[in-house]
């Protein structure tokens, strides 16, 4: 677990204020018409304008069928994460999730925001609201003193508590000078288990629950990850540091 200083904190902020940004940027352009591959370029280009550095393309963990080939990853209605941009067309009333990191300076920030194209839906709305309500949840119980299950147990409590699937395979991880540091954040857990959350902590909490299962598949690309039933998913994200003053939101879109 790399705790980080409080002046490397600061130097976190620019890459959270950028990823905020190509987020609600993209949250704003998105409509019906479009291909995922056309939100793709939208963050590729402000990427390119900004000078920051892309984390996404080329990215090849052990579970990747061949490296990530875009700059984001979108996800439509029952795809939950590594959405692969495509020529998929968006419809009026799907459910988008966008996941989105970049390196600014040295630095990296990620995060990550669910919505829907109008119209909207009671059903996915709920979704929606619920797995952000639990984002929410997750931060609020990161707190210096407190225990990594605290997170975990926010999280998934929520989404249980609302009767849908939460499992706990990609959850949340450290941040910093790369993507995926140390340690896991499991999006369930036991209250009070778990590493003790320490000053200079900067994770990325991350929810994602889907409306009817806990079970997942893989496509055939070895990325994009889909609910086992068809039923819909979301997923939210967002960058924290935890402080002796408080936990700080370096992705606030606010």
């Amino acid at each position: 677990m790399g705790l980080k200083k409080a002046a490397e904190i600061e130097q976190m902020r620019p890459a959270g204020r950028f990823v905020a940004a190509v987020l609600a940027s993209l949250q704003q352009v998105a409509e019906p018409g479009m291909t995922t591959r056309d939100l793709d370029g939208h963050a590729h280009q402000m990427i390119a304008d900004a000078g920051a550095r892309s984390v996404y393309l080329g990215y090849h963990p052990s579970f990747g069928a061949v490296p990530y080939p875009g700059v984001l990853c979108a996800s439509v209605n029952d795809a939950a994460l590594h959405g692969l941009p495509t020529d998929r067309v968006l419809a009026p009333g799907d459910v988008v999730s966008v996941d989105f990191a970049a390196e600014v300076e040295g630095w990296v920030a990620d995060s990550a925001v669910t919505f829907q194209l109008p119209p909207t839906t009671p059903q996915a709305q709920r979704l929606i609201t619920t797995t952000a309500a639990a984002l929410e949840a997750g931060i609020a119980a990161a707190r210096v003193g407190n225990r990594m299950g605290d997170i975990s147990a926010a999280i998934g409590q929520i989404g249980l508590d609302a009767g849908f699937g939460v499992n706990a395979d990609f959850g949340g991880h450290g941040v910093g000078r790369t993507m995926h540091e140390d340690p896991h954040v499991p999006n369930r857990g036991r209250r009070g288990s778990g590493q003790r959350l320490k000053n200079g902590l900067v994770i990325a909490i991350e929810p994602w629950f889907m409306a009817e299962t806990e079970d997942y598949v893989v496509d055939d690309d070895g990325w994009t990850i889909r609910s086992a039933d068809g039923s819909l998913a979301a997923h939210f994200e967002h960058t924290v540091a935890l402080t002796d003053a408080g936990t700080v939101v370096l992705t606030a879109r606010d």
